[in-house]
């Protein structure tokens, strides 16, 4: 047994180096440069330290600008936050550019889409409504996106296309504003993935269960269409934590079931947080096979603009 109080090791004999002749992970080589008035983004992510998203960040600005300039696809996935935080003229620019060749979407992106198409806003109060069992009711947002989603069934089209088409048949106040409408007018495809029971359009009289299901598996196989001319590519996750990843995986193991060589290629995930199922359905398995997978972490309406900043930057240069 030890004497109690017990005595202090002695650190007498303890073995040494020289920190001259150690590996280090960190040099003064790799620091940041101080930024300065009227720095252009290039220049910015130049002076950023070689650490981390220091690296990865301006790895992925490249990735995607080569896969441009190689006709490649840039295939973004996305939550509906990223519309409610108020990114649509971004993304709308990108699908100018070319940049971003193809979206898909949860069933709640166009929920928030079709509002600010139709007036110009979108995001209730949950807790001023939910008491009252009025959450979600809007009349007008059932009845737009369910009658176009019968009807995108009746035509044998997905949701994504019915959706973007009905708004511009409709001349909506805002279409200039919505990434249905505008990807609509560009010819970008849009695939939109429901789970049903999830969104506020489920809940209404004007619903129709087997359209959803109909259109809705349309759209899965347009996405898989997509994913299967991924190679050499881009597919980023933005601000879907477990929809949009399952979809992913499941089209890529379709496309390769069939035959299709989709193994080089870049993923990377933008959220608030890390959640498993980007990390692994999207970041890691994917990429095992060749090609590289980032994650970074942050506020969509902070990352997005500085993405699509760097991207234009990279595209123009």
């Amino acid at each position: 047994m030890a004497p109690y109080p017990p005595l202090p090791l002695d650190f007498s004999g303890l073995h040494t180096y020289s920190v001259h002749g150690r590996h280090s992970k960190v040099s003064v080589d790799d620091f940041a440069t101080p930024v300065y008035p009227g720095m252009t983004v290039r220049q910015l992510l130049a002076a950023l330290p070689a650490q981390l998203a220091g690296i990865d960040f301006p790895d992925l600005v490249q990735r995607i600008g080569e896969a441009h300039r190689q006709r490649r696809p840039v295939i973004l996935g996305m939550g509906a936050h990223v519309i409610k935080v108020g990114l649509n003229p971004i993304l709308i620019d990108l699908m100018r550019r070319g940049i971003i060749t193809a979206l898909a979407l949860n069933g709640a992106g166009i929920i928030h889409d079709a509002e600010i198409a139709m007036v110009g806003r979108t995001s209730e109060e949950v807790a001023d409504v939910l008491g009252a069992g009025a959450f979600g009711a809007a009349k007008e947002t059932g009845e737009v996106l369910n009658g176009a989603i019968i009807a995108g069934a009746e035509q044998g089209i997905g949701i994504g296309q019915a959706v973007g088409e009905m708004l511009l048949a409709n001349r909506f106040p805002h279409n200039d504003m919505s990434l249905l409408a505008m990807a609509a007018q560009l010819e970008v495809p849009v695939t939109v993935h429901v789970a049903m029971g999830t969104d506020i359009i489920h809940i209404h009289p004007s619903v129709n269960g087997a359209a959803i299901g109909q259109a809705g598996h349309h759209d899965f196989r347009v996405f898989c269409r997509l994913v299967s001319e991924l190679e050499g590519g881009v597919y980023l996750n933005v601000g879907s934590a477990v929809l949009l990843p399952e979809v992913f995986l499941k089209a890529l193991t379709v496309v390769r079931n069939l035959g299709h060589q989709v193994k080089r290629f870049t993923t990377a995930n933008f959220d608030f947080i890390r959640h498993y199922r980007p990390a692994t359905n999207v970041v890691h398995r994917p990429t095992l096979e060749g090609g590289k997978g980032f994650h970074f972490t942050g506020h969509h309406e902070l990352m997005l603009p500085l993405l699509a900043a760097a991207l234009v930057d990279e595209i123009d240069k």
